[in-house]
């Protein structure tokens, strides 16, 4: 059987060394062609020994140095490049098959673009690429005969949940979210939570930022708009729906009343394995969902009052062109603002929605016009969490 060979973005992130546990399990099936990391150099270089890549790319020229340096004496190292050229080098690599895009935030978007003109398949886990530019990313896609397939658990739920039936037949999605850490906190216990806190998740083990999404709710909603743009569907018919368990990733409801379900333990190892042997399935490492001693599922109505993120993005997508850019872009500069104690928990929204009130979204959607507007939101939210931070005593 010839091996599928694997461009990575974001391999030191929680989905790149996942994507890479399957790859290490599965020799047979994979291999690297190259890697893209950001500023973890120590952990890209043990994953350069194992995998032995042929190009991998770094955030910037002196972290490239420094990588260079460290594999002096290794007579089969990789070409070291750097920056988004570097990026877009490592989404291109010939002679590779699909491209795993898992790089975090609107970052991943350039790469990506690149990785469909070049005509590779995609594996998706960046769902900002489709947030801030779903239908440029996907009409490119249908241009060049890629398939994008989902790597997040929900959507890749979906796209399981969807496979032989007929997609007039769909009548509603209905996305799963498991309401992260502070569920059952009252808007005042909110308002003063901490960072460490909020990076406690109880189901699932991913990075910083998409950790605090979920505990405003945020990744539902950019979870929303992905699932309108990789589903084609129209944004009153993805429903969210509150799952503290994370066994239904998600589910798809048909006109006859039929609800289809992908249910399964917490583990990403699964969906994306899913993604890089579909239509096959593979015989992935883990304990078998134990039904006896879940005991029950349990479903809720989403709070936007207590979490207005998920509001802000409904409105957003509903918006349309540039304003779903904006959002994102404020949410990412607020969330790190929130991670630095810069601002508290509720000012994320705050400043999410106060961005998105001064924004125009442009009348024609074009791929200069996000960046623009992602680069115009990203200066206005950083300067606002500034005149916050000097109003402080």
């Amino acid at each position: 059987m010839t091996k599928k060979t694997l461009n990575i973005l974001g391999c030191t992130g929680s989905i790149g060394v996942s994507t890479l546990e399957v790859v290490r399990q599965f020799p047979h099936r994979f291999e690297v062609a190259a890697l893209a990391a950001g500023r973890n150099i120590s952990l890209l270089k043990q994953q350069i020994e194992v995998f032995r890549p042929r190009l991998v790319s770094v955030l910037d020229e002196e972290l490239a140095d420094r990588l260079q340096r460290s594999l002096d004496g290794n007579g089969d190292r990789p070409e070291v490049v750097y920056g988004p050229e570097g990026y877009v080098r490592v989404a291109t690599c010939p002679g590779s098959e699909m491209t795993v895009s898992a790089m975090v935030g609107a970052a991943g978007l350039l790469p990506t673009l690149a990785a469909i003109e070049a005509g590779r398949n995609v594996a998706l886990a960046n769902k900002e690429t489709l947030v801030i530019a779903g239908e440029i990313v996907m009409d490119l896609a249908a241009r060049h005969n890629v398939a994008i397939l989902p790597v997040d658990s929900e959507h890749s739920a979906i796209f399981q949940s969807l496979q032989g039936n007929r997609r007039e037949a769909l009548r509603r999605i209905l996305l799963t979210a498991s309401g992260g850490p502070f569920l059952h906190k009252s808007s005042e216990e909110l308002a003063s939570v901490s960072p460490d806190a909020a990076l406690c998740h109880p189901n699932w083990c991913m990075g910083r930022k998409i950790t605090i999404d979920s505990a405003t709710l945020m990744n539902k909603g950019l979870e929303v708009i992905e699932a309108r743009w990789l589903f084609g569907v129209p944004l009153d018919r993805i429903v969210v729906h509150v799952h503290p368990e994370s066994v239904v990733h998600s589910m798809v409801e048909y006109i006859d009343g039929s609800v289809i379900a992908q249910m399964g333990i917490p583990d990403m190892k699964i969906p994306i394995a899913y993604a890089l042997s579909y239509p096959e399935r593979l015989p992935v490492d883990g304990p078998p969902l134990d039904f006896f001693r879940l005991g029950k599922l349990s479903f809720y109505p989403p709070d936007e009052e207590r979490f207005p993120c998920l509001r802000l993005a409904y409105s957003a997508c509903r918006q349309g062109s540039t304003m779903p850019a904006v959002m994102n872009a404020a949410n990412e500069v607020a969330v790190h603002a929130f991670l630095d104690r810069r601002i508290g928990f509720y000012q994320i929204p705050e400043l999410i929605e106060t961005v998105m009130k001064g924004h125009t979204a442009a009348e024609t959607l074009t791929l200069e016009a996000v960046l623009d507007a992602d680069c115009r939101a990203r200066q206005e939210t950083a300067r606002l969490v500034e005149n916050m931070g000097s109003r402080r005593p």
